[in-house]
Protein backbone atom coordinates (compact mmCIF):
# COMPACT_ATOMS: atom_id res chain seq x y z
CA UNK A 1 0.00 0.00 0.00
CA UNK A 2 1.49 3.17 -1.35
CA UNK A 3 0.57 6.48 -0.21
CA UNK A 4 -1.36 8.16 -3.24
CA UNK A 5 0.76 11.54 -2.93
CA UNK A 6 4.48 10.27 -3.02
CA UNK A 7 4.41 6.65 -3.27
CA UNK A 8 5.94 6.18 -0.15
CA UNK A 9 5.01 3.36 2.02
CA UNK A 10 1.31 4.51 3.46
CA UNK A 11 0.42 4.66 7.38
CA UNK A 12 -3.48 4.57 6.44
CA UNK A 13 -6.01 3.64 3.90
CA UNK A 14 -9.08 6.04 3.64
CA UNK A 15 -11.31 3.51 1.02
CA UNK A 16 -14.42 6.15 1.22
CA UNK A 17 -11.49 7.81 -0.85
CA UNK A 18 -9.90 5.35 -2.57
CA UNK A 19 -6.72 6.16 -1.03
CA UNK A 20 -4.01 5.94 1.48
CA UNK A 21 -1.01 8.66 3.22
CA UNK A 22 2.32 8.22 4.27
CA UNK A 23 2.16 9.74 7.66
CA UNK A 24 3.23 13.62 6.40
CA UNK A 25 0.59 13.43 3.93
CA UNK A 26 -2.28 11.93 6.24
CA UNK A 27 -1.34 15.08 8.23
CA UNK A 28 -1.87 17.48 5.96
CA UNK A 29 -4.63 15.20 4.35
CA UNK A 30 -6.52 15.61 7.81
CA UNK A 31 -6.04 19.38 8.31
CA UNK A 32 -7.17 20.30 4.95
CA UNK A 33 -10.28 18.53 5.60
CA UNK A 34 -11.06 20.37 8.61
CA UNK A 35 -10.11 23.69 7.32
CA UNK A 36 -12.47 22.83 4.30
CA UNK A 37 -15.22 22.47 6.86
CA UNK A 38 -14.33 25.60 8.47
CA UNK A 39 -14.36 27.47 5.41
CA UNK A 40 -17.11 26.16 3.45
CA UNK A 41 -19.06 26.17 6.42
CA UNK A 42 -18.41 29.82 7.81
CA UNK A 43 -17.80 28.36 10.91
CA UNK A 44 -15.27 30.82 12.21
CA UNK A 45 -12.01 32.78 10.93
CA UNK A 46 -8.85 33.96 13.05
CA UNK A 47 -10.55 37.12 14.47
CA UNK A 48 -12.74 34.73 16.39
CA UNK A 49 -12.64 33.50 19.80
CA UNK A 50 -13.12 29.68 19.86
CA UNK A 51 -13.95 27.64 22.86
CA UNK A 52 -13.15 23.98 22.14
CA UNK A 53 -14.80 21.57 24.46
CA UNK A 54 -11.91 18.77 25.74
CA UNK A 55 -12.94 15.60 27.29
CA UNK A 56 -9.20 14.34 27.39
CA UNK A 57 -10.10 12.08 24.36
CA UNK A 58 -8.65 11.34 21.06
CA UNK A 59 -11.26 13.77 19.15
CA UNK A 60 -11.28 16.96 21.25
CA UNK A 61 -7.55 16.63 21.86
CA UNK A 62 -7.08 16.54 17.82
CA UNK A 63 -9.43 19.02 17.07
CA UNK A 64 -7.33 21.47 19.37
CA UNK A 65 -4.64 20.40 18.29
CA UNK A 66 -4.73 21.47 14.53
CA UNK A 67 -6.76 24.23 15.41
CA UNK A 68 -3.85 25.55 17.38
CA UNK A 69 -1.40 24.31 14.49
CA UNK A 70 -3.73 26.26 11.94
CA UNK A 71 -3.21 29.64 14.03
CA UNK A 72 -6.68 29.76 14.98
CA UNK A 73 -7.60 31.33 18.93
CA UNK A 74 -8.32 28.40 20.55
CA UNK A 75 -8.97 27.71 24.20
CA UNK A 76 -10.08 24.30 25.84
CA UNK A 77 -12.92 24.17 28.43
CA UNK A 78 -12.90 20.90 30.32
CA UNK A 79 -15.98 20.04 32.39
CA UNK A 80 -15.01 17.53 35.66
CA UNK A 81 -18.29 15.31 35.98
CA UNK A 82 -16.87 13.48 38.88
CA UNK A 83 -17.17 9.98 37.99
CA UNK A 84 -14.47 8.55 39.62
CA UNK A 85 -11.02 7.55 38.61
CA UNK A 86 -12.17 8.26 35.13
CA UNK A 87 -12.75 12.22 35.39
CA UNK A 88 -9.11 12.46 37.28
CA UNK A 89 -7.30 10.29 34.38
CA UNK A 90 -9.50 12.68 31.77
CA UNK A 91 -8.84 16.03 33.60
CA UNK A 92 -4.54 14.49 33.36
CA UNK A 93 -4.76 14.59 29.91
CA UNK A 94 -5.91 17.93 29.07
CA UNK A 95 -3.76 19.23 31.78
CA UNK A 96 -0.73 17.67 30.00
CA UNK A 97 -1.88 18.37 26.46
CA UNK A 98 -2.55 22.22 27.68
CA UNK A 99 0.99 22.78 29.65
CA UNK A 100 2.71 21.26 26.40
CA UNK A 101 1.40 23.69 24.09
CA UNK A 102 1.17 26.27 26.17
CA UNK A 103 -2.71 26.37 26.00
CA UNK A 104 -5.63 28.39 27.95
CA UNK A 105 -7.45 26.09 29.59
CA UNK A 106 -10.74 26.70 31.49
CA UNK A 107 -12.05 24.41 34.14
CA UNK A 108 -15.65 23.88 35.16
CA UNK A 109 -15.92 21.19 38.16
CA UNK A 110 -19.82 19.76 38.58
CA UNK A 111 -18.89 18.17 42.23
CA UNK A 112 -17.23 21.26 43.84
CA UNK A 113 -20.07 24.10 41.59
CA UNK A 114 -23.40 21.96 42.23
CA UNK A 115 -22.71 19.95 45.21
CA UNK A 116 -22.72 16.02 42.59
CA UNK A 117 -21.69 14.69 40.18
CA UNK A 118 -23.13 14.06 37.28
CA UNK A 119 -24.37 10.61 38.55
CA UNK A 120 -25.97 11.82 41.42
CA UNK A 121 -27.44 14.66 39.83
CA UNK A 122 -29.20 12.00 37.30
CA UNK A 123 -29.94 9.67 39.68
CA UNK A 124 -32.12 12.63 41.87
CA UNK A 125 -33.49 13.64 38.96
CA UNK A 126 -34.63 10.79 37.39
CA UNK A 127 -32.21 10.84 34.22
CA UNK A 128 -30.16 8.35 32.71
CA UNK A 129 -26.50 9.18 33.48
CA UNK A 130 -26.01 10.44 30.00
CA UNK A 131 -28.59 12.39 29.97
CA UNK A 132 -27.97 14.52 32.02
CA UNK A 133 -24.29 14.57 31.25
CA UNK A 134 -25.40 16.13 27.57
CA UNK A 135 -27.81 18.46 29.16
CA UNK A 136 -25.25 19.99 31.77
CA UNK A 137 -22.25 19.85 29.06
CA UNK A 138 -24.70 21.71 26.41
CA UNK A 139 -25.51 23.94 29.22
CA UNK A 140 -22.32 24.58 30.52
CA UNK A 141 -20.72 25.23 27.25
CA UNK A 142 -22.81 27.82 26.41
CA UNK A 143 -22.53 29.54 29.90
CA UNK A 144 -18.38 29.56 29.89
CA UNK A 145 -18.72 30.80 26.38
CA UNK A 146 -20.70 34.11 27.18
CA UNK A 147 -19.23 34.71 30.64
CA UNK A 148 -15.76 34.49 29.23
CA UNK A 149 -16.74 36.23 25.59
CA UNK A 150 -15.96 33.67 23.19
CA UNK A 151 -17.39 33.94 20.18
CA UNK A 152 -18.39 30.35 19.07
CA UNK A 153 -17.92 27.01 20.47
CA UNK A 154 -16.48 23.98 18.71
CA UNK A 155 -17.04 20.58 19.84
CA UNK A 156 -15.32 17.64 18.44
CA UNK A 157 -17.99 14.99 16.80
CA UNK A 158 -16.96 13.48 13.83
CA UNK A 159 -18.82 11.97 10.85
CA UNK A 160 -19.18 8.36 12.56
CA UNK A 161 -21.10 10.32 15.54
CA UNK A 162 -22.82 12.59 13.43
CA UNK A 163 -24.09 9.67 10.98
CA UNK A 164 -25.07 7.50 14.19
CA UNK A 165 -26.82 10.39 15.79
CA UNK A 166 -28.44 10.65 12.07
CA UNK A 167 -29.38 6.50 12.21
CA UNK A 168 -30.88 7.39 15.41
CA UNK A 169 -32.96 10.54 14.27
CA UNK A 170 -34.38 8.38 10.90
CA UNK A 171 -35.23 5.34 12.72
CA UNK A 172 -37.25 7.27 15.61
CA UNK A 173 -38.31 9.92 12.99
CA UNK A 174 -37.26 12.50 16.02
CA UNK A 175 -38.30 15.42 13.42
CA UNK A 176 -37.10 18.26 15.56
CA UNK A 177 -33.59 16.92 16.21
CA UNK A 178 -33.23 16.31 12.26
CA UNK A 179 -34.06 19.80 11.60
CA UNK A 180 -31.78 20.80 14.53
CA UNK A 181 -28.62 18.38 13.04
CA UNK A 182 -25.88 20.48 11.58
CA UNK A 183 -21.58 21.14 11.66
CA UNK A 184 -22.84 25.05 12.51
CA UNK A 185 -25.98 25.88 14.75
CA UNK A 186 -26.32 29.75 14.63
CA UNK A 187 -27.02 31.77 17.00
CA UNK A 188 -30.75 32.76 17.51
CA UNK A 189 -30.43 34.57 21.24
CA UNK A 190 -28.02 37.14 22.46
CA UNK A 191 -27.22 34.63 25.16
CA UNK A 192 -26.74 32.16 22.59
CA UNK A 193 -22.81 30.71 21.38
CA UNK A 194 -22.79 29.99 17.85
CA UNK A 195 -21.66 26.09 18.13
CA UNK A 196 -19.92 24.19 15.14
CA UNK A 197 -18.23 20.61 14.34
CA UNK A 198 -14.89 21.23 12.65
CA UNK A 199 -14.64 17.31 12.42
CA UNK A 200 -17.72 16.30 10.92
CA UNK A 201 -15.53 15.39 7.56
CA UNK A 202 -13.55 12.89 9.04
CA UNK A 203 -14.09 9.15 10.85
CA UNK A 204 -13.01 8.46 14.06
CA UNK A 205 -10.62 6.56 13.01
CA UNK A 206 -8.91 9.21 11.10
CA UNK A 207 -8.79 11.32 14.20
CA UNK A 208 -7.14 8.72 16.27
CA UNK A 209 -4.39 8.21 13.69
CA UNK A 210 -3.81 12.02 13.80
CA UNK A 211 -3.76 11.88 17.39
CA UNK A 212 -1.46 9.30 17.26
CA UNK A 213 0.67 10.75 14.52
CA UNK A 214 1.19 13.65 16.54
CA UNK A 215 1.94 12.19 19.87
CA UNK A 216 -0.92 13.26 21.46
CA UNK A 217 -1.73 11.44 25.26
CA UNK A 218 -5.21 10.77 25.29
CA UNK A 219 -7.73 8.47 27.22
CA UNK A 220 -8.29 5.35 25.44
CA UNK A 221 -10.97 3.88 27.78
CA UNK A 222 -14.56 4.83 26.85
CA UNK A 223 -16.63 6.79 29.42
CA UNK A 224 -17.89 3.79 32.08
CA UNK A 225 -21.36 5.35 31.50
CA UNK A 226 -21.56 4.93 28.06
CA UNK A 227 -21.37 0.89 28.11
CA UNK A 228 -24.81 -0.01 26.41
CA UNK A 229 -25.72 3.34 25.26
CA UNK A 230 -28.27 3.26 21.94
CA UNK A 231 -25.74 5.65 19.96
CA UNK A 232 -22.53 2.65 20.43
CA UNK A 233 -25.19 0.03 18.54
CA UNK A 234 -25.54 2.62 15.73
CA UNK A 235 -22.05 2.95 15.46
CA UNK A 236 -21.71 -0.54 15.08
CA UNK A 237 -24.21 -1.23 12.62
CA UNK A 238 -22.95 1.55 10.55
CA UNK A 239 -19.29 0.21 11.13
CA UNK A 240 -20.92 -3.07 9.41
CA UNK A 241 -22.16 -1.27 6.52
CA UNK A 242 -19.00 0.77 6.09
CA UNK A 243 -17.23 -2.41 6.12
CA UNK A 244 -19.22 -3.67 2.78
CA UNK A 245 -19.44 -0.55 0.89
CA UNK A 246 -17.01 2.00 1.56
CA UNK A 247 -18.48 5.30 1.85
CA UNK A 248 -21.84 4.80 4.01
CA UNK A 249 -21.27 6.81 6.85
CA UNK A 250 -20.35 10.01 4.46
CA UNK A 251 -23.36 9.35 1.76
CA UNK A 252 -25.76 8.99 4.57
CA UNK A 253 -24.35 11.89 6.64
CA UNK A 254 -23.47 14.38 3.43
CA UNK A 255 -26.33 13.60 1.64
CA UNK A 256 -28.52 14.04 4.67
CA UNK A 257 -26.61 17.98 4.43
CA UNK A 258 -27.22 18.76 1.25
CA UNK A 259 -31.20 17.90 1.41
CA UNK A 260 -31.21 19.26 5.05
CA UNK A 261 -32.93 22.35 4.37
CA UNK A 262 -35.61 20.70 2.34
CA UNK A 263 -36.19 17.85 5.04
CA UNK A 264 -37.03 20.84 7.67
CA UNK A 265 -38.76 22.99 5.65
CA UNK A 266 -41.50 20.22 4.50
CA UNK A 267 -41.48 17.86 7.57
CA UNK A 268 -41.70 20.61 10.46
CA UNK A 269 -42.77 23.54 8.30
CA UNK A 270 -44.60 22.58 5.36
CA UNK A 271 -46.17 26.20 4.86
CA UNK A 272 -42.37 27.45 4.76
CA UNK A 273 -42.97 29.88 7.76
CA UNK A 274 -40.00 28.07 10.19
CA UNK A 275 -42.59 28.24 12.90
CA UNK A 276 -39.95 27.99 15.96
CA UNK A 277 -40.46 27.99 19.48
CA UNK A 278 -39.27 31.50 20.82
CA UNK A 279 -36.37 31.76 22.94
CA UNK A 280 -36.41 33.68 26.55
CA UNK A 281 -34.22 33.71 29.67
CA UNK A 282 -34.45 31.31 32.78
CA UNK A 283 -35.99 33.06 35.44
CA UNK A 284 -33.37 31.68 37.29
CA UNK A 285 -29.99 31.77 35.46
CA UNK A 286 -30.42 34.27 32.78
CA UNK A 287 -29.36 31.02 30.08
CA UNK A 288 -32.20 30.87 26.77
CA UNK A 289 -34.53 28.08 27.15
CA UNK A 290 -38.01 28.12 25.62
CA UNK A 291 -39.63 27.42 29.14
CA UNK A 292 -39.83 30.10 31.90
CA UNK A 293 -37.12 27.80 33.64
CA UNK A 294 -34.19 25.94 31.91
CA UNK A 295 -33.94 22.26 31.33
CA UNK A 296 -30.71 22.41 33.27
CA UNK A 297 -32.55 24.55 36.37
CA UNK A 298 -35.32 22.35 36.34
CA UNK A 299 -32.45 18.86 36.81
CA UNK A 300 -30.40 20.88 39.73
CA UNK A 301 -33.75 21.89 41.17
CA UNK A 302 -35.30 18.18 40.88
CA UNK A 303 -31.77 17.05 42.90
CA UNK A 304 -31.02 19.38 45.37
CA UNK A 305 -34.75 19.03 46.40
CA UNK A 306 -34.15 15.49 46.63
CA UNK A 307 -30.96 15.66 48.10
CA UNK A 308 -32.29 18.16 51.18
CA UNK A 309 -35.31 15.67 51.56
CA UNK A 310 -32.47 13.24 52.01
CA UNK A 311 -30.92 15.20 54.66
CA UNK A 312 -33.34 16.19 57.00
CA UNK A 313 -35.86 12.83 56.71
CA UNK A 314 -36.51 11.17 59.52
CA UNK A 315 -33.73 9.16 60.02
CA UNK A 316 -31.39 11.75 59.65
CA UNK A 317 -33.14 14.77 61.57
CA UNK A 318 -31.06 13.89 64.69
CA UNK A 319 -27.63 14.43 62.85
CA UNK A 320 -28.81 17.17 60.87
CA UNK A 321 -26.02 19.70 59.74
CA UNK A 322 -26.66 23.14 59.27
Amino acid sequence: MRCVKCREPAVLEIRRHNAAFCAPHFLDFFTSQVERAIQEMRMFDKTDRILVAVSGGKDSLSLWDVLLRLGYQASGLYIHLGIGEYSERSKEKVLLFARKHEADLLIVDLPAEYGMNVEEMAKRSHRVPCSACGLSKRYLFNKVALDHGFDVVATAHNLDDEAAVLLGNLIHWQVEFLARQSPVLESTHPKLVKKVKPLYRLSERETAAYAVLRGIDYIVEECPNSVGARSLLYKEALNFLEAKAPGTKQSLYWGFLEQRKVIAGSILSPAGDGNKASLRECIHCGQPTTAEICAFCRMTEKAMEKMRTIRVGPAKLGSRQE
